[in-house]
């Protein structure tokens, strides 16, 4: 008599599933905030405000990882993916403002392997941690036939909270203030196809040495967090604007901030791009025009302040950990003209 089917035969392990819930449990403990009432486990996750807000106004931010992942699945590595994850939906909402309060995650796959699921979850509590968030849930999503053996995507969504006269809007910019660029870890998780046709174009091993490690190593240095430097930043001084440079760059993302009658004048010779950025650009033959337009070229974040303020914080961010560079001027503009200019 031929055998009953189960939901296995077709593909979908309930027992991994569970099984990976079970690793997830303590990772996620370790990035609770008092705030959370229930996490990990349930139909919905459950997380009250903070105390002491006026009137507190929520911001939600999602994003995913792109074709950076295609580097995880080539080298098996994937503890730092889960950071990557985090970081651009915390460093997107910590530019209105917003303290990151929890972070959801989505990893779908075509069959689930416990061991990798987990890395990447790692990476996300990571994440977590450096953001100060609270990693209350998310969902596993094993669906053979849709992606090949060993390959999985990922996306995040993250809440924050600002009380609503504190948001970060740019609409305080004006002529004369100053452009503070903080140091990118390297490509971020942006510009990744880019990458890997330059790789593919000049042949070099993921192995080879590189800087005092791996061309690897380089290219999957997990995006910089800034939100606990930036929030401090934030208590100490008046911050007029924040852009995450992303996919984009800084003319893509800079403008995005800034009001009509002004524009921002970069001076591109006033920071150190990441060494990784350069063998990409000389790799690739491409031109530094295409460079700024798909890349950070160095700034992961730009801070605009008063100019009176420009060397405080400057100081405030270095004593956290930063790089941060003096790389611009606000300037009046003229209509028609664009909104970043390079000097």
């Amino acid at each position: 008599m031929r055998r009953p089917l189960n939901y296995r035969d077709a593909g979908v392990d309930i027992d991994a599933g569970d099984e990976l819930v079970e690793r997830i449990r303590p990772l996620a403990r370790r990035t609770l905030r008092p705030e959370v009432l229930a996490g990990i486990g349930g139909f919905g996750a459950l997380c009250r405000l903070p105390e002491g807000y006026r009137e507190p106004v929520l911001v939600a931010g999602t994003d995913g990882v792109g074709t950076k992942l295609k580097l995880a699945f080539e080298t098996g590595r994937h503890d730092t993916v889960g950071i990557d994850l985090v970081a651009m939906s915390v460093n997107d909402i910590l530019v209105q403002g917003a303290e990151p309060l929890f972070f959801l995650d989505y990893f779908a796959c075509g069959r689930l392997e416990v061991a990798t699921a987990a890395e990447v979850v790692k990476g996300i509590a990571e994440g977590c941690e450096r953001a100060g968030c609270a990693l209350i849930g998310g969902e596993t999503a094993e669906m053979p036939g849709m992606y090949p053996d060993g390959e999985y995507d990922l996306a995040g969504f993250a809440v924050g909270v600002v009380e609503r006269n504190r948001i970060i809007d740019g609409s305080a910019i004006a002529a004369g203030d100053a452009i503070l660029g903080l140091a990118s870890s390297g490509a971020h998780s942006n510009g990744y196809s880019l990458i890997r046709r330059v790789l593919a174009a000049c042949g070099a091993p993921l192995t080879g040495a590189f800087e005092g490690g791996t061309l690897a190593d380089a290219l999957l240095a997990p995006t910089r967090i800034y939100v606990k430097p930036v929030l401090a930043l934030q208590r100490a001084l008046p911050v007029k604007g924040l852009a995450h440079i992303t996919g984009g760059g800084i003319p893509g993302n800079l403008p995005r901030i800034l009001p009509q009658g002004v524009r921002a004048r970069i001076e591109r010779s006033s920071w150190t791009p990441p060494p990784v950025l350069e063998w990409v650009r000389r790799s690739g033959g491409i031109d530094e025009s295409e460079m700024l337009r798909v890349f950070n070229c160095g700034i992961g974040m730009a801070v605009i302040v008063s100019a009176r303020d420009a060397d405080a914080a400057c100081a405030l961010l270095a004593a956290a950990g930063e790089t941060a560079w003096r790389i611009g001027t606000v300037e009046a503009r003229v209509p028609g003209a664009d909104q970043v200019a390079f000097s």
